[in-house]
């Protein structure tokens, strides 16, 4: 919300030499965060200058400019020679000139300069160039402001330029903060400052006439809420919409970000901005009979102000007349009856609509307003018979017109507020603070509340009517602890139960994942939602069609579908990497994904009512319209896994790397990963490895296909691995306990076997570790060799093997007998032999 200081001036007392600075931090003293400070970026000298005479001279290029000769008082140096594009202006005009050492909006100094033949002494400004609009299509007169000022007068000053603007956030819940006259009530909690509310007007000048038709008829209430709870309609006869907006009306609507559209919807938007109460403006002489508020009926039309024409649903809140509909209920008025520069008698509307219609209303037809994004947070319901009459004195005043007295309109609602209760005691043991009684009653009549005491002990308190967000006894509490000051609460780090603390899988997870940083890879989550192709892909080994969730409402249309495979996200990450140039790369993800089982169907359209804890029944019954979720754990690695440097070639990162990788991650699960080789849609044939933990297969590891690879626009060689990581550390047990360290040296032995290039490698590391026992520490495979010395369809596997006992130290022969043993199970399983 943009707050001009002189607008908020008038409501509350802030210090003339206050800088926007100081009123920010006192709102940031009750809960606000501040954005930003808004000015027009104006440096003088800027003055009003009357036209003495212009000469035209037309130029060789087909433009013809003035040459002009203004007078800006003596104390700016009298008359003054100024080139001129524009022609909208005559002799005599009073006009706004920047004269030399001036900047303008951009920024855009002023100097005096060559130009045409001429030398201009300054320059003549549009409003567009001041920055109070649009109009760039000629120069800023001011008669057609209705101003008429000295000729020397500072124009800064005199158009309201000089004026600034603060910015602050006001979040969903605090709705009446999208108002002047809110934001001045808040700087007077803040600081003290006496505070006048313009909302404070005498019943009998605010009650509307009658004879104006008006009904609500809403058959389908949202939630059992009727639309509009209150319309007030105003008829103001007689109005000249051609008169000029006031400049410091201008100015303040500019400052708050609202554009200039001429005098009458000036107001209306000045007039939402103070109170907060949006309000429309009918030309009643377009409207066919009275006013009806109802519901669309489906497929119904209507044109928008915005020139659209828009298909309406059922829980659409209509404005409607005799003709049918003529505006989208708090949201945007329809094109038949706006008010044009042809109006002469104009209605005026404010209502109290439901919150959770028009939210829906501007969501569905993707139309944010700012009357709509009042409405959506609620706005008080006694305001609106107030701006009614606000708009109506204005278009008076400032358009010339003459209010009606006797014709207008008003629905009525009785305003009830519930009382809450707030016992003795329930904001010091919430908030930690020690208030006094005092303190706490202080800061609820602060903002409005009524209190008064309740029979059983503790306080019955009314919220004021402008703050629907206070509804019980907890944020009655934060108020106290807002207005009293966040400063007051302690800083206190809670201490955890004794045996509480992180589950055995929430430790597992992180051990993995900062193993895996640890080695050097980089963690990249990304959003779980794929395409139904990239599931088929990924998502099985077949690449076949698989079951996936579809959305109902995606973020992203393209990709609807929840992710299978930890894959497609990765793929996304190293493709928008490559693409900026950084090649090499080693990424890694942990996250869900989500495995429908084939034929069940899941989701559910049955909602739990509001405000009403679920019973075990109705978690179960939600639990069950989802689909199993299994966190996995993935890796990628493409480029070079070492960089080329001075007496180092560059490494290309290959299945070796990702290998490793998972390794890494069954040292910091606790499990012994095998790897057997094995086939997936994606992956490269004879380069994938299918992994499991004993007999139970846990994921997969190898190259991505290089047509796959092509599609996703990655270059070179891409690695990659993906495991089940619940699955991974639920094998591991429920605690992983540590390798003792023996203090005897170890024995080393290698071992070469020929046998045929059918066995998997694996096969024969397992029938190795068999045979040799207990004192086999670790064993690993370091070559396979298949070529010349070797009979036709074999192959020589090498393996180092480590012995170590726990006990003493190993003489060579019992590493060798170890060795043998595993070699005589190997022979037996695969007729392997030693190599010579």
């Amino acid at each position: 919300m943009r707050v001009p200081l002189s607008w908020l001036r008038e409501y509350v007392e802030v210090p003339v030499d206050a800088a926007p600075e100081d009123v920010l931090e006192a709102l940031v003293r009750v809960g606000f965060e501040e954005e930003d400070v808004h000015r027009f970026e104006l440096e003088g000298p800027i003055v009003v200058g009357e036209v003495v005479e212009f000469t035209p001279e037309p130029q060789s290029n087909g433009k013809t400019i003035r040459w002009c000769q203004v007078d800006v008082g003596p104390e700016h140096g009298g008359v003054r020679g100024i080139v001129c594009g524009a022609d909208n202006f005559f002799a005599g005009d009073k006009v706004v000139v920047t004269l030399p050492g001036a900047v303008l909006p951009g920024p855009f100094p002023i100097a005096a300069r060559k130009t045409y033949g001429h030398v201009s002494d300054g320059m003549i400004a549009s409003a567009k160039e001041l920055g109070l609009g649009d109009e760039h299509s000629g120069i800023l007169r001011l008669v057609e402001l209705g101003v008429d000022a000295p000729v020397g007068t500072d124009a800064i000053a005199l158009l309201g330029l000089d004026d600034v603007a603060i910015d602050i956030n006001v979040t969903p819940d605090r709705g009446y903060a999208l108002s002047v006259r809110g934001v001045a009530r808040e700087y007077s909690h803040a600081t003290g400052a006496a505070f006048r509310d313009p909302a404070e007007r005498e019943w009998s000048e605010v009650e509307p006439g009658t004879g104006f038709p008006i009904a609500v008829v809403d058959d389908a209430p949202i939630r059992g809420r009727v639309g509009a709870t209150e319309f007030v309609a105003r008829v103001v006869r007689d109005v000249d919409p051609t008169k000029p907006t006031p400049p410091w009306m201008i100015a303040r609507l500019t400052l708050a970000g609202i554009r200039s559209l001429g005098i009458l919807i000036d107001i209306t938007n000045y007039v939402m901005l103070e109170l907060g109460q949006p309000i429309h403006g009918y030309d009643l002489d377009r409207l066919a009979g009275g006013i009806t508020v109802r519901r669309a009926t489906a497929g119904e039309k209507l044109e928008t102000l915005d020139g659209k024409v828009r298909t309406l649903d059922a829980e659409d809140l209509l404005i409607t007349d005799e003709s049918g509909p003529i505006g989208l209920a708090g949201v945007m008025g329809g094109g038949t009856t706006e008010m044009t520069d042809a109006t002469r008698n104009v209605l005026i509307e404010a209502a109290t609509f439901d919150t959770v219609s028009i939210a829906r209303t501007a969501r569905r037809h993707k139309l944010p307003s700012e009357a709509s994004r009042r409405f959506e947070r609620g706005v008080d319901p006694l305001v609106p018979f107030v701006a009614a009459r606000r708009v109506a004195d204005l278009m008076v005043e400032y358009a010339g017109g003459t209010l009606d007295p006797q014709l207008g309109g008003a629905l009525f609602a009785e305003v009830v507020i519930a009382g809450i209760d707030l016992p003795t005691g329930f904001v010091e043991g919430l908030i930690g603070v020690d208030y006094t009684t005092e303190e706490i009653v202080a800061a609820l009549e602060m903002i409005g509340a009524e209190v008064s005491p309740a029979h059983d002990g503790g306080w019955n308190v009314i919220p004021p009517s402008w703050r629907p967000d206070l509804t019980d006894k907890w944020t009655l509490a934060e108020e106290v602890a807002r207005i009293e000051g966040y400063d007051r609460i302690p800083s206190v780090l809670p201490l955890p139960p004794s045996g509480r603390g992180l589950t055995l899988a929430q430790q597992g997870r992180r051990r993995v994942a900062n193993a895996l940083a640890a080695a050097g890879y980089v963690e990249t989550p990304s959003f779980g939602f794929t395409t139904e192709e990239q599931n088929d892909l990924h998502g099985s080994a077949s690449g076949g069609h698989v079951p996936s969730i579809k959305l109902a409402n995606p973020l992203d249309g393209q990709a609807p579908f929840l992710r299978r495979s930890l894959l497609p996200g990765l793929i996304q990450v190293a493709h928008r990497n490559q693409s900026r140039g950084l090649t090499d790369l080693a990424l890694f993800e942990t996250g869900v994904v989500f495995l429908p089982a084939p034929g069940v169907a899941y989701g559910t359209d049955f909602v739990p009512p509001l405000a009403v804890r679920p019973d075990a029944a109705t978690l179960a019954t939600l639990d069950g319209s989802i689909p199993p979720q299994h966190r996995h754990v993935a890796v990628l690695l493409a480029g070079s896994a070492v960089a080329k440097q001075p007496g180092q070639a560059a490494v290309a990162a290959g299945l070796a790397d990702a290998l490793d990788a998972v390794r890494t991650i069954a040292s910091a699960a606790g499990v012994a990963i095998d790897v057997a080789q094995g086939e997936r849609a994606a992956l490269h044939p004879g380069r994938t490895g299918v992994l499991s933990v004993g007999s139970v297969e846990v994921g997969y590891v190898g190259e991505l296909l290089p047509a796959v690879a092509e599609a996703s626009d990655l270059h070179g060689r891409v690695v990659v691995a993906e495991l089940d990581l619940d699955l991974v550390l639920s094998l591991a047990g429920e605690r992983v306990v540590a390798a003792s360290l023996s203090g005897y040296p170890a024995a080393t032995q290698d071992v070469s076997l020929v046998l045929g290039d059918d066995v998997p490698a694996a096969d024969v590391r397992a029938a190795l570790e068999e045979g040799a026992g207990e004192l086999l520490e670790s064993l690993r495979l370091v070559d396979d060799y298949r070529g010349r010395g070797l009979p036709e369809g074999t192959k020589s596997l090498t393996f180092a093997l480590r012995f170590r006992a726990p006990d003493r130290t190993l003489t060579a022969a019992e590493a060798t007998e170890a060795k043998l043993a595993g070699v005589a199970v190997a022979t037996q399983r695969f007729g392997a032999a030693l190599r010579e």
